[in-house]
């Protein structure tokens, strides 16, 4: 595992390096976000995606690795299914800008297909290979989010490992919380003082995203004696899984709905940027809230 994230490590740090060298005048560098849960069906990819397209409302250019192995679905979630992916990159069939897909607001995705388990088993030609040519899209985003799969597998513990900081999808449900707990641990153990920040999904309400953040952060402290993050809290909302059914991004199909507004408060501060106006003009947040009761 160790072997596999250190080559992604590489991997990262030459998509950083086109930019990092321009420090001296022209734009930051790509900052790397792993997404990841403990526990699937935490609603994961789906936050990824709809954090993404609200990141890009605050002027960021975002492009989403789906590295979720043998469950990718942001495309599924898009209506839209590549012919190509990060497979056909590593052989050699396409080049990366080939297999990127833009999607909605200028969105930029990646299908890792199983090219993800391929970076593996890469020679260190074909590693450097990979890499030249991965780098060369580090001008065309400032946040690369990484859509991991759900748990402790060394696919998943490698991309984290890989990325700048961790930010962990949970839920208010017992074993979603155990679970969360159970992934932060092991990357703490293996990355002591890795930046961790967790966001809670389906919350209730306020009172029962500060209960869970709470008791998580409670635990993180006594057992790892180190602090985590809370970014946020998204409320159970029954936009979402209308949108999903329909194809289309919550965030798009109603962006004063709820979820829409707390990922709108959740990109702000992962971008450390003023939260943006929740309102559109009085009749248009009208129209928009009533949208999904007529759907």
């Amino acid at each position: 595992m160790k072997d596999q994230a250190e080559k992604l490590r590489i991997m990262m740090n030459n998509m950083r390096q086109t930019t990092e060298r321009t420090i001296r005048g022209d734009s930051p560098a790509t900052r790397m976000i792993c997404v990841s849960s403990g526990k699937g069906g935490v609603g994961k990819t789906n936050l990824t995606l709809n954090l993404g397209l609200a990141m890009i409302d605050y002027g960021m250019r975002v492009m989403i690795l789906d590295a979720d192995m043998g469950m990718a679905n942001i495309d599924v979630i898009l209506g839209k299914v590549p012919p190509y992916n990060l497979y056909h990159v590593i052989r050699g069939a396409k080049t990366l800008d080939e297999v990127v897909f833009t999607g909605p607001k200028g969105i930029q995705t990646i299908s890792g297909g199983s090219g993800v388990a391929e970076l593996a088993d890469l020679s260190a030609k074909e590693l450097d290979d990979f890499i030249s040519r991965l780098s060369v899209m580090e001008s065309t985003a400032d946040i690369f989010l990484i859509d991991t799969g759900a748990g402790i597998s060394r696919n998943v513990l490698s991309y984290i490992l890989a990325s700048d900081e961790l930010l962990v999808v949970t839920t208010p449900e017992p074993t979603a919380i155990t679970d969360a707990y159970g992934l932060i641990k092991s990357v703490d153990a293996l990355q002591r003082g890795k930046p961790i920040s967790v966001v809670i999904n389906r919350v209730d309400d306020e009172k029962e995203g500060d209960m869970v953040a709470k008791k998580l952060s409670k635990a993180v402290s006594q057992f790892l004696q180190r602090d985590i993050l809370i970014v946020g809290t998204i409320p159970d909302d029954p936009s979402v899984p209308k949108a999903v059914k329909s194809q289309m991004p919550f965030y798009l199909q109603n962006a004063y709905s709820p979820a829409s507004l707390a990922l709108s408060r959740l990109a702000a501060t992962l971008c450390s940027l003023p939260v943006r106006p929740e309102t559109g003009g009085g009749i248009t947040r009208l129209f928009q809230q009533m949208k999904s009761f007529f759907r």
